[in-house]
Parts: C-alpha cells; sequence; structure tokens
C-alpha cells in the first residue's frame, strides 16, 4: 500500500491531475487571440489563443472546423468555446474547441467580408469588366427555385413588358447545402443552351443564413464565369449578396430583374413612332429645301421652257416622298404584325400558361414542398398540395397505385 510519502510515477500524477482538470473545466468560454495556427492533412487545426500575459494550446477538430464558414487566421481574436483536457503523453493540456465565434462580429458577416475582401482584390467588382445587356433578348435563361414567389413574379413582369422573348427555367434549390453547388453547376451549363442572350439568378428575401448560398465562393466565381450577362436580383432591397457584387447587373428584387432585362414594348413602339415622324419631318424639310432651290434656279434660267424642267424634278420628289412616307409605315406595321404573332406564340409557351390550360402541380405537404412525380413518392394517408391556375387544393391520398 502506498503511503503519502511515497513519491508518485508521472503516469500517475498526470492521471490524477487529467481527471481534475477535466471533471471541472469540461464547458469553458475563452476570449483570445489566434496565433501558430496550423492545419493538418486530416482537416484538424491547432492553434494558441494568447492575451498579454498567458497563451493556451487548442484543437478545432475535423466536423468542427468544416462548420466554421469564416477563414481562420493568425491575429484574429476569436472567443472559442469547449473542455479542457490534458494529453499525457506530452503532459500538457489544450482546449477542445466546440465553438469558435469572432469577437465582436458574428461568424457569417465575418465570412461575407473576408470573401468580399478576397474577390475584389482579384477584381471579380471591377465595373470595366461587366458587360452590357442585350437590348432584345430572344432567349432569357432564369436559374432559380421553381415552387417561390419570385418566380411568379419574374414571369409576370418578362411576360407583361415583353413577349417577343423565349423564357428557360433552370430549377434549383436557393438555400441549404446543396443551393451553391446547384446554382454553380446551372450557371456553368448555360452555354450548352443554344441562343441565351441572358441569365438572371433570384430568389426572394429571407435571413443572412437563408441567402447564404448567393454568398458562397462556389456561386460567386460561376457567375464570374458564366459566357452571357447575368442579372442577380436576390432578397429585398437591403439583401446585399456576393452575387449580387460579382453580377453584370444587381436588381434590388425579383421583379427589378425583370424589368431590366426586357424593354417594355409600349416604350419600344413609341420610340418607332418618334423615329417615323422625325423621318417624315426630315423628308419633308429637305424635299421643301430642295423644290425652293429648283424654283430658285429655274428663275435665273433663259431656256424656252424654264419652269418645265423644275416641275418635273418637283414633282418626282413629291412622288419619293410619297414612297418613302408610305413605306415606313409599311414597315412600321409588317414589324408591329411580326411582333403581336412572336408575342402570341412565347405567351402560348409561357411556363404561366400551363396551369391555364387545365393542368395542375402536385406537391407533398412537407417543409420542403416535394414536387411529385411518381405515385410512389406518396403514401396513402399523406397530405398534399396540388396548385391550380386559380388557388390550390388540399387533398389526402386514399390509395398510390403506379401505373406500370
Amino acid at each position: 500500500m502506498r503511503t503519502e510519502t511515497d513519491p508518485l510515477s508521472v503516469a500517475e500524477l498526470t492521471r490524477q491531475l487529467k481527471e481534475l482538470v477535466e471533471a471541472n473545466f469540461w464547458s469553458v468560454r475563452v476570449v483570445g487571440e489566434i496565433s501558430n495556427l496550423t492545419r493538418s492533412r486530416a482537416g484538424h487545426v491547432y492553434l494558441t489563443l494568447k492575451d498579454d500575459a498567458a497563451q493556451l494550446k487548442a484543437v478545432v477538430w475535423r466536423l468542427t472546423a468544416g462548420r466554421i464558414r469564416f477563414d481562420l487566421h493568425d491575429g484574429l481574436e476569436v472567443v472559442a468555446a469547449g473542455r479542457l483536457e490534458v494529453y499525457p503523453p506530452r503532459g500538457q493540456y489544450q482546449l477542445v474547441v466546440d465553438e469558435l465565434v469572432p469577437q465582436g462580429l458574428g461568424p457569417l458577416e465575418l465570412a461575407f467580408r473576408q470573401l468580399q475582401e478576397k474577390l475584389a482584390a482579384e477584381g471579380l467588382f471591377a465595373p470595366e469588366r461587366k458587360r452590357p445587356l442585350p437590348r432584345f433578348p430572344r432567349r432569357i435563361a432564369v436559374v432559380t427555385s421553381p415552387t417561390g414567389a419570385a418566380v411568379r413574379d419574374l414571369l409576370q413582369v418578362i411576360t407583361r413588358r415583353w413577349r417577343g422573348a423565349d423564357i428557360v427555367l433552370l430549377p434549383v434549390p436557393v438555400q441549404g447545402e446543396t443551393a451553391a453547388p446547384l446554382i454553380a453547376r446551372a450557371l456553368g451549363a448555360l452555354h450548352r443552351i443554344p441562343r441565351v442572350d441572358v441569365a438572371v439568378l433570384t430568389r426572394g428575401g429571407g435571413s443572412l443564413e437563408d441567402l447564404w448560398a448567393f454568398n458562397e465562393e462556389l456561386v460567386a466565381r460561376a457567375v464570374f464565369g458564366c459566357k452571357v450577362p447575368v442579372v442577380c436580383g436576390v432578397g429585398h432591397e437591403i439583401d446585399v449578396t456576393i452575387a449580387d457584387l460579382v453580377a453584370d447587373r444587381r436588381a434590388l428584387t425579383p421583379s427589378e430583374a425583370g424589368e431590366l432585362v426586357v424593354p417594355a414594348a409600349a416604350d419600344v413602339e413609341r420610340h418607332v413612332e418618334r423615329l417615323r415622324d422625325r423621318l417624315q419631318t426630315a423628308l419633308a424639310e429637305r424635299s421643301a429645301r430642295s423644290r425652293m432651290r429648283l424654283e430658285a434656279l429655274a428663275a435665273r434660267t433663259c431656256f424656252t421652257r424654264p419652269y418645265a424642267l423644275s416641275q418635273r424634278i418637283a414633282e418626282k420628289l413629291d412622288a419619293l416622298e410619297h414612297r418613302l412616307v408610305r413605306s415606313v409605315q409599311h414597315a412600321a406595321q409588317a414589324a408591329r404584325r411580326q411582333a403581336d404573332a412572336l408575342s402570341a406564340a412565347i405567351d402560348a409557351l409561357s411556363p404561366l400558361k400551363v396551369l391555364g390550360r387545365g393542368y395542375s402541380l402536385t406537391r407533398r405537404l412537407d417543409e420542403r414542398r416535394t414536387v411529385v412525380r411518381s405515385a410512389t413518392d406518396v403514401a396513402s394517408g399523406e397530405a398534399i398540395e396540388t396548385l391550380l391556375a386559380r388557388g390550390r387544393l388540399i387533398s389526402r391520398v386514399e390509395a398510390a397505385e403506379e401505373r406500370s
């Protein structure tokens, strides 16, 4: 039996210290400045927290490090929460970090600022690299959720203002862990769709966490690398994302994105009418000046019939003026008929018209509002939602049978 005067082994003393420390410091919060930060190949992060008087070893295991959205670096002041443990082989104690947040700043806000500074230094926000939008787009690619209110507002604005454009919808989730990779993939695939002139990246409003997919570096670089100009309309007027800053044009709302991407047909028609009026006025003034010059020239001639030539020329000018005015009118009418025909054709293919033709869209009443494509997607007794052209129906499945 060991007495109080018997010496302890190093292992026994360390074991007692380990039990004492870990039992009394199982949950602590420490504020300090990061130094000596290193990352292992396995993804673990090792660092030292220090202040003016002391320093503390700390470790952030791989799973915890993967949840940290901002960039860790030496000199960053943070608040670390975790537990103290003793590492017997080295006789050291360290803090096992379970949570790490920047001091005085939210982690998402810090991550936003860090990425903003990084991409700005690379020139991704430079005004000179932003491309102009096509004035009369033939085909518009819309990258957004197909079930949100944002896409309905956007389509209504586009089809109301300009019916001469084809709309292609690329459905993607707009929040959650899978949103950013799928949004980036959709933007990268736009060049495979023929005759796309411009892309619209949009979603409705939400919290900073809800909009975070549009602050991911993966999405920012996909917007920058897109082969066609990109209009980004995410959230409300006060919401600014990294994707907004990289895009060629930023819209304050999804509805404004629709106004930016297509002209108003009424404005175009008024512009054509103004051009027609200016052309008619210019032709009339030119004809009048030419007639006056001819009359003055004829008055100075000594031909036997001095006015015959000027009269013939004046008649030709009058006829030419009449033909030009009539040609302009015919061309404007033909252009208007062609625009009406194109508008009718595009209107027939509009996504909003599908519901109007008697079709419906059925979704599960879960958090993600999953679209039902097969009878096996739902179970007997499950509640479902059916979207119609006007309103919706809530029903419950009596039986689900898949047709072979």
